[in-house]
């Protein structure tokens, strides 16, 4: 398991990217006084990213030093994600959330990825030991954590911005990731075909059809984790060309009336999110773009659909449409539309323990 150090975000070689830039560093004048509140924060922030289910596969510590991000193999989706890929694809996103709200509090970040190969589910530590005034960028990033949304549907017929598409390419390659953007009509046919035949095929299997039940929240309940029933559309929404979300209904009338009447919708913007390789810090560095990429749309008013099941089932790697020498990790769709979905998370307490 390789060892990567991250210094003030990702590249310190960066100069245009306010996320990755090294500012003239202030020291704090009281660190361990400061240590506990601004790490409440971060956790507070960092629990809104994304996680395949809403599982939140994490739990975080806090000391002297600063904070220690933990993948929980309790959360882990047995039947789903043996191997753990998408626990550490979501542990990811929330090190990017974490490192993005140190930056939206004027702090550094010094992060350490998968430091420890005694201790694999250390997923990073992280401190904060200079002050810089975040940047605009930076800050409209952080204004959508926690309005961000998973989208379950088609989208409108309004083009994204070639400008747009660039930027989320860039961001994807600073955490040595590519987005594919599939524009080829068969690649992106094959591509829906591929997610259809594992959706039927996820669907037929006991153990991921009670994974999908114990994670899929009924009408009402208090849970602070799992996919809440106000959070997908009732029946499935059509794509053209279908790219079906999972069947968290179930025909049991659960989820959001339609926001559209009309039949076969655009699937979007279809990409690929890759990695050159097939291992966990390649898993940690696809979390962290996703999240950057789904913040970025947020900001610019793009919705986001996130399409995993081909993945689970293995064979997701050799998916039409990568480039030979990557491996794709996740499916994305993106474009405009309405969305009415809400979210529920776990509070910081739940998450975040103090090591003496």
């Amino acid at each position: 398991m390789a060892i990567q150090h991250w210094v003030s975000a990702v590249d310190d070689r960066e100069t245009e990217d306010p996320v990755d830039r090294l500012p003239t560093p202030v020291m704090m004048s009281d660190p361990e006084q400061a240590m506990a509140g601004i790490a409440g924060h971060v956790v507070g922030e960092a629990v809104w990213a994304p996680s395949v289910h809403n599982t939140q596969p994490w739990w975080f510590s806090v000391d002297q030093g600063g904070l220690c991000l933990y993948a929980d193999p309790a959360r882990q989706l047995a039947a789903g994600d043996p191997d753990g890929r998408e626990m550490l694809i979501s542990c990811g996103a929330a090190l990017f959330t974490a490192r993005l709200a140190l930056r939206a509090a004027g702090w550094i970040p010094e992060a350490q990825v998968l430091p420890d190969r005694a201790q694999p589910l250390l997923v990073a530590r992280l401190s904060w030991r200079h002050r810089s005034a975040p940047t605009c960028y930076e800050r409209r990033l952080s204004d959508h954590v926690r309005s961000r949304r998973a989208h379950r549907g088609g989208f409108g017929p309004l083009p994204l911005a070639p400008e747009l598409i660039t930027l989320l390419q860039e961001s994807a390659a600073k955490y040595e990731t590519a987005l594919l953007v599939i524009n080829d009509d068969g690649i992106r046919a094959a591509l829906a075909e591929a997610v259809q035949a594992a959706e039927r095929a996820l669907s037929l299997d006991s153990a991921h059809a009670r994974e999908l039940t114990a994670w899929t929240l009924p009408p009402g309940s208090n849970r602070a984790d799992g996919v809440p029933a106000n959070a997908y559309p009732g029946r499935p929404e059509r794509t053209f060309p279908y790219f079906p979300a999972p069947d968290f209904a179930r025909g049991r009338g659960w989820g959001l009336p339609p926001l559209s009447t009309v039949p076969g919708r655009s699937a979007g913007v279809v990409s690929l999110l890759a990695t050159r390789s097939d291992t966990p810090s390649d898993w940690v560095n696809a979390g962290q773009a996703l999240q950057r990429i789904l913040l970025t749309n947020a900001a610019w008013g793009v919705a986001t659909a996130l399409h995993s099941q081909p993945f689970e089932l293995g064979w997701g790697r050799r998916l039409a449409g990568a480039r030979p020498g990557l491996c794709p990790q996740l499916l994305l769709r993106m474009g405009t539309t309405v969305q009415a979905a809400v979210g529920v998370r776990r509070p910081p307490a739940n998450v975040l323990f103090t090591v003496a």
